[in-house]
């Protein structure tokens, strides 16, 4: 006999997290506008940079705003059912003839097993500015607490994995190769694409011996130019 389909989802605060979501998506498009113009439209470069800060500093606070406000919305919507993962396809079970047309089994097979190579997220990263200019830089493990006792953003703990740690000294490597003063903003922009290139830090093999480990580690230098991966002993 079929199991009973028992859905608690909050359908209100459903519809308004996907709206909270397509709102936090144009925010953060905004933060990556504002870094791709740059400084522009003041006859000053003291001008272009207030401007400019005043301009990021604007997203910044409209991307953390959206994002306390999809957290708070999917608190209220709860969690459906476990018993159909597949929704509506769920009702392929009570199909009669099921010996001879075993389609729901097959797709309930086919979904346990995507649900188990799922990738999660990898690292978080804290980056410390100085008005214009990127200070420094900590990366840890996205399981990591980021805050201190009091409540206060961590920025002086390094991370408990070698492989975090390694990240973060590559990180502090790559600032000191974009330091451009007189454009700071292609500086940040610079260094957030060569930031980006750690989204596959456990997924891409060593550019030159192919390995995905070496000392337990995966590939953790990231080419300045070209992003490609690079075991430490393998990038020289």
């Amino acid at each position: 006999m079929a199991d009973v389909i028992n859905v608690s989802v909050n359908l209100e605060a459903f519809s308004q997290a996907i709206s909270a979501i397509q709102a936090l998506r144009s925010s953060v498009s905004r933060v990556f506008d504002c870094l791709k113009d740059g400084m522009r439209n003041k006859e000053t470069l003291e001008g272009r940079e207030k401007a400019f800060i005043a301009h990021f500093q604007d997203n910044l606070h409209s991307v953390n705003r959206d994002l306390n406000e999809l957290e708070r919305l999917s608190n209220l919507v709860g969690k459906p059912s476990e018993n159909h993962p597949l929704h509506n396809s769920g009702l392929l079970s009570l199909d009669p003839v099921q010996d001879k047309t075993p389609l729901y089994s097959q797709l309930l097979q086919a979904y346990k097993w995507s649900n188990k190579v799922t990738l999660g997220k990898v690292l978080k990263v804290i980056v410390v500015m100085r008005s214009l200019f990127i200070d420094r830089t900590i990366v840890k493990g996205y399981n990591e607490n980021v805050y201190t006792e009091d409540g206060k953003l961590d920025i002086w703990s390094k991370s408990n994995y070698q492989v975090f740690q390694k990240v973060t000294d590559h990180a502090t490597t790559a600032l000191l190769h974009y330091q451009l003063p007189q454009m700071p903003d292609v500086v940040v922009r610079s260094f957030m694409t060569w930031l980006r290139s750690y989204i596959k830090l456990f997924q891409a093999p060593c550019q030159r011996c192919g390995k995905f480990l070496q000392d337990g580690l995966p590939p953790t230098w990231r080419d300045f130019r070209t992003l490609e991966a690079f075991h430490d002993t393998c990038r020289q």
